[in-house]
């Protein structure tokens, strides 16, 4: 089944609900040991995106861009195109974890600091007891290391997470998921921190209020330079409706 789309700066974001993504898109694929590339989009890699073409090349092969930030949803309404839902990559990894947790699938975590990496990957096995934890990797290796990636491949581990940054991310999946059998891949930034207890998530509360780039902005004001991405992003949308 092919998830309906809607296309933003030329990015074609997955519209429905997460429930259905997980349920009528990954499962399948997992469930048939099929290689699928998910990205997580928010406004800031929408915009590099339009800067780089190399970068957009990538994101345009994916087989799943998600609309990983409010400014996606405001945007999808401006073009009179609204998205059902915000899908977060945090969930998504939860989601995928629970589902491994209950199908005894294997998982492979790679990024984040050595230390970060080690608590998350304890706090996954704590969590979800029941999924196999192929291994995990800091996120400090050569991106064009072939003998790496097939080692890791070697494992054959059904979920893929990489946690290092947009793009590296993305472009590592990009280069080196011909190598594996199977596997759902996906980018998840800085999510293994969020797991390992070293960066608190928003509350639920601030998240029903779709604000929690206001409350990580609060927690790190070091990250205002990134928030300009998304009126930047507004503003490019505004400027190409049809």
């Amino acid at each position: 089944m092919d998830a309906h789309r809607v296309t933003i700066l030329d990015i074609p974001f997955i519209g429905g609900t997460r429930e259905q993504f997980i349920q009528k898109e990954l499962l399948p694929r997992i469930e048939h040991k099929e290689k699928c590339f998910i990205v997580t989009a928010n406004p800031e890699i929408v915009e590099f995106a339009v800067s780089d073409e190399d970068y957009k090349k990538l994101v345009l092969s994916a087989d799943f861009v998600v609309p990983d930030g409010i400014g996606i949803i405001v945007a999808s309404k401006m073009i009179g195109q609204p998205l059902e839902e915000r899908i977060t990559g945090f969930d998504i990894l939860n989601d995928l974890l629970a589902l491994a947790d209950r199908k005894s699938l294997s998982v492979y975590m790679l990024g984040a600091q050595e230390h970060v990496i080690q608590k998350a990957a304890w706090k996954v096995k704590e969590l979800y007891p029941h999924l196999k934890l192929a291994g995990f990797h800091h996120g400090f290796f050569n991106l064009e290391d072939d003998s790496f990636a097939r080692e890791i491949a070697e494992l054959k581990p059904d979920l893929i997470f990489v946690a290092t940054g947009a793009p590296r991310q993305e472009k590592w999946i990009a280069a080196h998921m011909d190598k594996f059998d199977k596997g759902i891949f996906m980018g998840v930034g800085g999510c293994f921190d969020i797991l390992a207890g070293e960066v608190k998530g928003a509350p639920e509360s601030w998240k029903r209020l779709h604000a929690e780039w206001l409350y990580r902005l609060l927690r790190q004001p070091t990250r205002w330079k990134r928030m300009l991405a998304i009126p930047r992003f507004l503003l490019r949308v505004a400027k190409n409706r049809p």
